[in-house]
Order: structure tokens, then C-alpha cells, then sequence
């Protein structure tokens, strides 16, 4: 036992994937799935900042965007880490559209494969409206307010032209915001961004076309590129930030498959009746 767990470490040692390393490294942090927080992410990269052995990053995206807030803030985390020195690499696999791509632009330079899935520039709010519905059997809610607009949004009555009116200028301000990062990192005029930005997806290789993004490669490509860009070479040894893994009782009785299906299930039907600004591909 004592002798297979000095050669587990030894192998950590050598790889550079765990806790260990001789030398220095690359770390990687995957944007894998919706983008609805940012915490988790934000947490990896103080960590990797602590750590002297690292000397530049790669970011692998595989993700349809997600919440408006969490992107940019992803983004600008990038973006600050280029500014102080590290190489910033990022990897787009099947898809990196909407914020996924918003959040690859912090990058300084951006792989896609030649069908990744990207672009997609553009915002999108989605409001439920259940006042049919709730007529219907009967039940009317009564609201108090401090203002005509407190209540914009709401799923319990349609929206009013003034409410549209008022989304509408949220909507198009964010979707400036995205323009203009875009025309920023890429060296695009805004105005031709803005014939791209119209919420189109493209491929890969349509991305490149345009100057969305800089290579068609893999992510062993990218990681090749982040080495030289560190002076580690085309294969430098790793680091990534380990699964936080937290076991509750739905665990216990249900099975953390099970489990994970319902939150799955559960999740949209509470953010229902939630306004959110979205950087995500409605699919």
C-alpha cells in the first residue's frame, strides 16, 4: 500500500495534474455548460494566481452562454490576466456561441474546430405570462407598488408598450456592451460587428472567415500554442482545479444520478418567473 502510494504521487508529480508539480505549468479551467455563476470559476483562478508554478492558461469552452452578469465578469477576469503577463489561450469545442464566445473574447487568442459552434452575438430576455391562465381558474394578483415600472416583467400580467419600451433600451445597452468587446478584441468596426451581431450562429471555419477567431485547431492545439506563448514548449505539464463534490441527503435516498436529473427538472421551473438577461443560444 505504502509503496503504490508513493507511486500514485509520483505520477501526479510527473504529470503535473494534481496538488504536485516540478516546474512550471498551464493551468486549465473549463466553462463547461450554462453560464449562471461565476464564483466557482473566479475561486480556481485566485488559486492558480497563488501558485508560482503557473505560467499561463488555458480556457476550454463548451458552452451555449448563459446569464449576462457571470460572462462578462468571466470575461474580464481573462482579460485581466493577459494584462498582467500570463498567455491566455482559449479552446472552443462543440460550442462556444453567445456568452460562451463573450467570455472566450478575454482571451489572446481564440481555437475552434471547424464545426464548433460559435458566435451568436447578440441578448435575449424571455418573459413567462401566465395572466391567461390564471383567469381562467380564477385567481388575480394584486400588486402595491412605489413606481409604474416596479413591476415590469411580471409573470402575472401582460407587458404594457411602456414596459416593452423600457426593455427594449436594456436589451439593445447590453447587446452595445457586446459589440463593442467584440470590435475591441477582434479589431472589428463596430458597425460591421454589428452586421454579424445579429444573433446568427456560425461554424468554426465561418467564425475564422470573419474574424471572430484566430485558429482552426483542437485543444491540443491550443495547449501547444499556450506553451510557446510560457517559453514551456508545445506539451507543458498541467493543473487543474478539482470537482468540488458535495453530498446532501437527496444523495443518500435518491442516488446522486437521480438526484442530479431533478435538479435538472426542477431548476427552470423556479427561475421561471425570474426576468433574466441572457447572452445564450435559445436551444
Amino acid at each position: 500500500m505504502t509503496l503504490a502510494g508513493i507511486a500514485l504521487v509520483a505520477v501526479l508529480v510527473v504529470r503535473g495534474e494534481g496538488g504536485l508539480a516540478l516546474g512550471d505549468r498551464i493551468a486549465v479551467i473549463e466553462i463547461d455548460g450554462l453560464i449562471e455563476d461565476d464564483e466557482w470559476y473566479l475561486k480556481q483562478i485566485r488559486r492558480f494566481r497563488r501558485d508560482p508554478s503557473v505560467k499561463g492558461f488555458l480556457i476550454t469552452i463548451n458552452s451555449p452562454g448563459g446569464l449576462v452578469g457571470p460572462a462578462q465578469s468571466l470575461y474580464w477576469e481573462f482579460r485581466r490576466l493577459r494584462e498582467e503577463g500570463y498567455p491566455v489561450v482559449a479552446a472552443i469545442g462543440a460550442v462556444g456561441a453567445s456568452g460562451g464566445y463573450y467570455v472566450a473574447l478575454g482571451a489572446d487568442s481564440i481555437f475552434v474546430l471547424p464545426g464548433s459552434l460559435t458566435g451568436s452575438i447578440g441578448v435575449i430576455m424571455e418573459l413567462p405570462d401566465v395572466s391567461a391562465l390564471l383567469r381562467k381558474v380564477g385567481v388575480e394578483m394584486q400588486v402595491v407598488k412605489s413606481a409604474d415600472h416596479k413591476d415590469t416583467g411580471t409573470m402575472y400580467r401582460p407587458l404594457s408598450p411602456e414596459d416593452r419600451e423600457v426593455l427594449n433600451a436594456l436589451v439593445s445597452d447590453v447587446y452595445e456592451q457586446f459589440v463593442e468587446a467584440v470590435a475591441e478584441e477582434r479589431g472589428i468596426p463596430a458597425e460591421e460587428v454589428r452586421q454579424l451581431a445579429d444573433g446568427r450562429i456560425y461554424s468554426g471555419r465561418q467564425a475564422l472567415e470573419r474574424g471572430l477567431v484566430d485558429r482552426i485547431g483542437n485543444m491540443q492545439d491550443a495547449l501547444a500554442a499556450v506553451g510557446r506563448m510560457a517559453g514551456l514548449g508545445e506539451d507543458p505539464r498541467l493543473v487543474r482545479q478539482p470537482p468540488e463534490v458535495e453530498f446532501t441527503l437527496l444523495d443518500l435516498l435518491l442516488g446522486r444520478g437521480a438526484t442530479s436529473s431533478l435538479t435538472r427538472l426542477v431548476g427552470p421551473l423556479e427561475q421561471a418567473g425570474e426576468p433574466r438577461l441572457k447572452f445564450v443560444v435559445p436551444f
